[in-house]
C-alpha cells in the first residue's frame, strides 16, 4: 500500500471515529438532558420515577396498536374486527381461495352465536336463482330499481381520500351496487366512477346548504339532476356516535373539500347533533316529503335505535297521512358501526347493537303493515357471509358496509382514521400516503369483494334449501342461548309477517 493510500485510509478512519464520537456525544447529551427534565418534572409519574427509560413506554404503547394484530392477538379475539374476519375480506377482494382446512376456529357454544339450519334437501345448482330486482320509491317520479344486495355505506369525501372515493365508485360500477356519499356532499370522484349514488343529507347539509346551514332547495335540485344520484338519505344518526354529528379535523378540510361542503377551508368541520327542523316524527315526514317533491327520487332516513317507541309513533303518523307519505327506506345502523372520529363515550356505550335493533324495527313495520312499502337497509359490521345472511333472515332487504369496503381497499385496521396519517392512503389527504392507493387496482378488489360475498351468502342460502338469499327467513337460523340451546330466530323474535321473498297484500 502506498503512503498516499495509507494516509487517505487513516484520514477516513479518523473522520469516522470523529463522527461516531460526535454521535455518542449527542446521544449522551440527550440522555443527560432527558434525565434532568424527567427527574424534575411533576406531570408524569413513570418518567419521574424512571427517568429516560420511562419515555419508551409511550413508544411501545404506540407500536402496540400495529403489532398486536400480527403477533399477539388470536384469530378470533381482536376488536373491532378480528384477524379471521379481515383475512376473509382480504382474500375475497383479491379473489383468492376463501376455503379453510382442518376445522373451524370459531366457538360454536358462545351465547349469541348464529347457526344456520341446513336443509336435508338443499337447493340444487340447476335451481339457483339470481336475486330479483326491488323497486324503491314506487310513488316517486323517478323510482329506483336494483338487484344489488350488498352496497357501500356512507363514507364522505373528507373522511376518506380522493383515490379511495374514486376506487369505491369505480368498484361499485363494476359490481352493480350503489355507493352512499356520506354526509360530506357529492364530489366529482363519486360521479367519475359511474356508480349509482345515494346522496346523504347530514345534519350540516353539506353540499345542499345555504350560508345559514339550512337546506337550499336549488342546490338540492342541482344534485338530483345528476342521473347517477338515485336516492336521498336523511341522516338522523349513525351507530358509532348516536346523538353526535360528524367530526372532520381542520387539517383534513382542504380547499377542495371546503368548496364541496360550502364551508371554510382549514377549520374543523363539526356537524350539528341533529337537524334543527326535525324535532318530531311529523317533522321528519315533512322533510321526507320536501326532499322527495324537489328531487322526484326515493327518500329514506338513517338512524340508530335506542328505543322503538318513536318508530311506532312514526308508523301511526304514516297511517294518518297515508302510506305514500312513508319513507321509501330506513337504513338501520347498529351501535357497532364505525366512523372516522367519535367520542369514546358514545362509541362504547350508546345505542343498540344491530342484533337487537333489526328484529325490533322489522317487527314494528310488520305490525303496522308497512313492509314492503318501507324497505329495510341493515348496516353495522356486516362484512362476512354469515352476518349478511343473518340480516336477511331477520328481515333486511339490503345490506350496506363501510369498513368491509375499506378492508377491500387495503385498510389494515391501524386505527388512524381520526388523524391524517393513515398508512394505506384511505383516510388521509397526505399525497405521499395516498400514492400507494391506485384506484384502478383497488376498484377491481372492491368488485371482487361484492362478487365473492354475494356468492358465499348464496352458498348459505342454498344449504338452507332456498334458491336465492332474499328467501331466507327466521326459520333458517338459530341462536345459541345461555343454557347452550340453539333456538330458532322465529322463536326469539317472532315469525316473519312479510319477507322480501314473499308477497303480502296490505291495506292502505
Amino acid at each position: 500500500m502506498s503512503d498516499e493510500v495509507f494516509l487517505i485510509a487513516a484520514y477516513g478512519v479518523i473522520v469516522l471515529v470523529g463522527l461516531l464520537g460526535l454521535v455518542a456525544l449527542v446521544v449522551v447529551g440527550w440522555i443527560l438532558v432527558a434525565y434532568i427534565v424527567d427527574i424534575t418534572q411533576t406531570r408524569h409519574t413513570v418518567r419521574r420515577n424512571f427517568p429516560v427509560i420511562g419515555r419508551f413506554r409511550y413508544f411501545f404503547e404506540h407500536l402496540g396498536e400495529f403489532f398486536r394484530q400480527y403477533f399477539f392477538a388470536q384469530d378470533r379475539e381482536e376488536l373491532p374486527f378480528n384477524r379471521a374476519e379481515r383475512a376473509w375480506v382480504y382474500r375475497a377482494a383479491k379473489k383468492e381461495n376463501t376455503t379453510i382446512a382442518f376445522g373451524s376456529t370459531r366457538r360454536l357454544d358462545v351465547p349469541g352465536t348464529v347457526l344456520f339450519v341446513n336443509s336435508a334437501f338443499p337447493a340444487l345448482k340447476q335451481n339457483f336463482a339470481d336475486t330479483g330486482p326491488i323497486t324503491l320509491g314506487e310513488h316517486c317520479r323517478t323510482p329506483y330499481t336494483t338487484s344489488s344486495l350488498i352496497n357501500i355505506s356512507g363514507m364522505s369525501f373528507g373522511a376518506i381520500s380522493r383515490p379511495a372515493v374514486l376506487a369505491l365508485s369505480k368498484g361499485a360500477k363494476l359490481a352493480g351496487c350503489w355507493m352512499n356519499t356520506g354526509e360530506g356532499g357529492l364530489s366529482p370522484y363519486h360521479l367519475e366512477g359511474g356508480a349509482d349514488i345515494v346522496f346523504q343529507i347530514g345534519t350540516a347539509k353539506y353540499g345542499v346548504r345555504n350560508e345559514f346551514g339550512e337546506l337550499d332547495e336549488e342546490k338540492l335540485h342541482a344534485i338530483a339532476a345528476h342521473e347517477q344520484v338515485r336516492m336521498f338519505e336523511i341522516k338522523l344518526s349513525q351507530g358509532a356516535k348516536p346523538g353526535k354529528g360528524g367530526i372532520l379535523p381542520g387539517e383534513k378540510v382542504t380547499a377542495e373539500i371546503a368548496a364541496i361542503r360550502h364551508i371554510p377551508a382549514g377549520e374543523d368541520s363539526i356537524s350539528p347533533n341533529g337537524h334543527p327542523e326535525v324535532r318530531s316524527v311529523d317533522d321528519l315526514l315533512d322533510m321526507i316529503a320536501q326532499v322527495r317533491a324537489i328531487t322526484g327520487k326515493p327518500v329514506g332516513f338513517k338512524a340508530v335505535l335506542g328505543d322503538i317507541g318513536w318508530i311506532r309513533d312514526l308508523c301511526r303518523a304514516i297511517h294518518v297521512r297515508g302510506t305514500e307519505s312513508a319513507p321509501d327506506f330506513i337504513t338501520l345502523d347498529g351501535a357497532e358501526g364505525g366512523t372516522g372520529a367519535a367520542p369514546q363515550s358514545l362509541m362504547d356505550y350508546m345505542g343498540l347493537p344491530l342484533a337487537q335493533a333489526l328484529p325490533m324495527l322489522v317487527d314494528v313495520l310488520d305490525e303496522y303493515h308497512l313492509r314492503p312499502r318501507i324497505r329495510v337497509v341493515a348496516s353495522g359490521k356486516l362484512i362476512t357471509p354469515d352476518r349478511v345472511a343473518w340480516a336477511l333472515c331477520v328481515g333486511a332487504d339490503f345490506v350496506t358496509s363501510a369498513r368491509g369496503f375499506m378492508f377491500a381497499l387495503g385498510c389494515i385496521q391501524a386505527l388512524q382514521c381520526n388523524k391524517n396519517t393513515c398508512p394505506t392512503g384511505i383516510t388521509t389527504h397526505n399525497p405521499r400516503l395516498q400514492r400507494g392507493l391506485v384506484p384502478t387496482d383497488k376498484a377491481a378488489r372492491v368488485a371482487h369483494f361484492v362478487e365473492i360475498l354475494n356468492q358465499e351468502v348464496g352458498i348459505i342460502a342454498h344449504s338452507c334449501g332456498v334458491d336465492e338469499p332474499r328467501k331466507l327467513t327466521r326459520h333458517h337460523a338459530r341462536m345459541v342461548q345461555p343454557n347452550g340451546e340453539a333456538k330458532y330466530l322465529s322463536e326469539l323474535y317472532g315469525s316473519d309477517q312479510f319477507h322480501p321473498g314473499t308477497e303480502l297484500v296490505f291495506d292502505e
